[in-house]
């Protein structure tokens, strides 16, 4: 029962601070395996003013996206995204899986300040009030997205197109000999992380923005395109 999961994990019920409760955090969490280690971590960086977005692989079990669900039903603040991927690692989907993620939270009444994405296998070293300090110490307005330009040993991943193949029960990633057009709007292609933390402005831009959805229409065939995308777009001026 709901009761039970928020006494016996301990849950926290109630904004620790007034600066927590006045500063909303939304995450996106993608998860595939490993139940015990997902509630953990939504254990660890639970608080009942931010809002969650959950990204369940497709492909996982049937009994396990059950459970995850079970889970999510006892909190109003806690969702599975509306839409989810196949997700083949290194492949556009990963990228896919945190937008689908993004469109539901930019619908949702809750008035977040940032996005922070995670995967099952994360866990915080700091408490969401640090996090949160941090923020506003450093980076009030700004995201956090860091890259360089595109170093010569990673163009590869966006010179040739790449495919998303199962061989074996196995998905993976792997090129095809069809080398792909410069990038749209003559972007320059940066390269990064794709873990980020991103303001809400930022995010509604590249829903919206034209450059942004033409970058995300040409990095449909490239390689782990999460790692040029956001830090691409976040170099644009403006």
């Amino acid at each position: 029962s709901c009761s039970t999961v928020l006494k016996t994990l301990h849950f926290i019920t109630k904004p620790l601070s007034n600066e927590e409760g006045n500063f909303s955090l939304a995450y996106i969490i993608t998860i595939h395996k490993e139940l015990e280690m997902f509630v953990r971590l939504l254990r660890a960086i639970y608080m009942p003013q931010n809002i969650y977005c959950i990204h369940i692989d497709e492909k996982s079990p049937r009994d396990y996206k059950a459970a995850v669900q079970n889970i999510v039903n006892c909190f109003e603040n806690i969702f599975i995204s509306s839409k989810t991927e196949h997700v083949v690692y290194a492949g556009f989907s990963r990228l896919q899986a945190d937008i689908n993620c993004m469109r539901d939270l930019v619908n949702s009444k809750v008035q977040w300040n940032y996005v922070i994405n995670l995967c099952g296998q994360d866990y915080p070293l700091k408490t969401n009030k640090e996090i949160i300090q941090y923020i506003k110490s450093k980076w009030n307005g700004k995201n956090i997205t860091p890259g360089i330009i595109q170093p010569l040993h990673m163009k590869h991943r966006t010179e040739v197109s790449y495919r998303e193949y199962i061989h074996s029960g196995v998905p993976y990633v792997y090129p095809v000999k069809i080398r792909k057009a410069q990038p749209p709007h003559n972007l320059t292609i940066y390269f990064g992380s794709a873990y980020y933390l991103l303001t809400k402005d930022f995010v509604e831009f590249t829903l919206s923005d034209p450059r942004a959805k033409a970058l995300l229409e040409w990095s449909r065939d490239t390689y782990s395109p999460d790692e040029h995308y956001w830090v691409t777009l976040n170099r644009l001026p403006g």
